[in-house]
């Protein structure tokens, strides 16, 4: 007897590793967007004072002789944020090991593209900066929200190529990994080497509970914690504690798949010899038996899988908004935001992310095929890779966060670089999906004539 669930169907749909990643980061898009617009809305009226006063109050932790007073804000980017690191760390593990950069061929266009993507707007934006107090943030234009940019291109749904996408996600996960090595190279200021020798010692447990095959979550979350407190001590940016205990995870099965139709088949055939009681109410042995089958199904799962499936959800409903509520309340006055845009901070991110993001991605991109060292994605164009090119230029929650790095203790150009951020993020994301949606229509046009 089935019981009566007309919602049932609706939660029984599979949904590839890949296509979990693009619902989560579309649903990440969407509401960065709502949390964006909210945050400058109370920067922009009377409640800014309020706004300002909460995300800047201290919060001391005491643990024994260990004493941390930081703000809200502070805990935020470097607390926080490490669990966004962390998932961007399982992202660009799975792309490695699994994904679209485990195949060379199939990824060097994604990855040529990306370090054009990334180049090219640091060029550009230190050729406006040399010399100036600003000349520090040649890496904010260097990033692309995965989020924002992929929500854009899902939303032209299936007028464009799968191919398509899988190349924005590669190239993304590359510009990903390209913003940590910067964070961690090139904006720490200071670094206390004992500290920083423990964190290793903390990923070299991590790395030995993986070789000895440990699959439980709990010991790596410990030590991953311990390791996110030394390297906030260590001068490191924290966040890169989130991306190294993600690549310490396991992403190998603890049981080989191939042996789970066989013992589920002999754990099921024991579970019917139990009648069915009419309160359905099972008993004790074949709950026992239950547990069991679910721990065989979790033993051919990964702890990496898990972990990246069950965080896609509060990283976009928490983390990210949390983030975006904290740092993209900047107050605005518009009589002089012409004259902010055209300082040499919000001009170089500006152009880095616009005329970089496009000359490196699109133009690299161009060279590579060309030159025959890569091919086209299947079934599509060097039109939609200049639109994807656009996308790329949408920096908004990396490149915000590298700007509060790079401008530490200045305000004024913090505020320059937001508007720079702001601007051209709102005009490469319109532009590339309407020039994606524009090529899309003009093909769709072509093959009803050919029809």
């Amino acid at each position: 007897m089935k019981l009566y669930a007309p919602w049932e169907k609706a939660f029984k749909k599979v949904s590839t590793p890949f296509e979990e990643f693009l619902h989560a980061q579309t649903t990440t898009g969407l509401i960065l967007m709502v949390t964006t617009v909210l945050a400058l809305i109370l920067a922009n009226t009377t409640l800014y004072e309020t706004y300002s006063h909460f995300f800047h109050m201290n919060i001391d932790l005491n643990v024994g002789s260990w004493a941390f007073s930081h703000s809200l804000h502070h805990w935020i980017n470097d607390g926080l944020m490490a669990i966004f690191f962390f998932l961007i760390g399982l992202e660009i593990k799975r792309e490695i090991t699994a994904g679209e950069l485990s195949n060379i061929k199939v990824a060097i266009l994604p990855i040529l593209a990306a370090i054009g993507g990334m180049v090219f707007p640091a060029l550009i934006y230190t050729s406006l900066n040399y010399g100036t107090l600003g000349s520090n943030g040649w890496g904010i234009p260097m990033a692309t929200d995965i989020a924002f940019a992929i929500s854009a291109l899902v939303l032209l749904g299936k007028r464009i190529p799968t191919t398509l996408v899988t190349f924005l996600v590669a190239l993304a996960i590359v510009d990903d990994l390209g913003a940590v090595i910067v964070i961690a190279l090139f904006y720490t200021e200071t670094i206390n080497i004992l500290p920083l020798g423990l964190a290793g010692v903390m990923l070299l447990i991590m790395i030995s509970f993986n070789r000895f095959g440990i699959h439980m979550i709990l010991p790596y979350f410990i030590v991953g914690l311990f390791m996110w407190f030394f390297m906030l001590e260590s001068g490191v940016h924290a966040t890169i504690a989130g991306v190294l205990a993600a690549l310490a995870i396991p992403s190998k099965p603890k049981r080989v798949p191939a042996s789970l139709t066989k013992d589920t088949r002999v754990l099921l055939d024991e579970y019917e010899k139990y009648p069915e009681q009419e309160n359905f109410e099972l008993h004790e042995k074949q709950k026992k038996i239950l547990t069991n089958i679910k721990d065989k199904i979790d033993e051919v799962g990964t702890p990496a899988a898990r972990l990246e499936h069950g965080l896609h959800l509060p990283v976009a409903l928490i983390v990210i908004p949390i983030f975006a509520l904290a740092n993209a309340g900047i107050k605005i006055d518009f009589s002089s935001i012409g004259s902010t845009i055209l300082e040499p901070v919000s001009l170089g991110i500006i152009a880095g992310l616009i005329l970089g993001k496009v000359i490196g991605i699109f133009g690299v991109s161009w060279l590579a095929i060309k030159l025959k060292l890569a091919e086209l994605p299947k079934g599509s164009s060097m039109n939609q890779i200049f639109g994807v090119a656009f996308l790329g230029g949408i920096g908004f929650t990396m490149s915000i966060f590298v700007a509060d790095l790079a401008f530490i203790g200045n305000p004024e150009l913090i505020f320059q670089a937001k508007i720079g951020i702001l601007s051209a993020s709102l005009f490469s994301g319109l532009f590339g999906y309407f020039w994606l949606k524009s090529v899309s229509s003009h093909n769709d046009e072509i093959k009803s004539k050919g029809q």
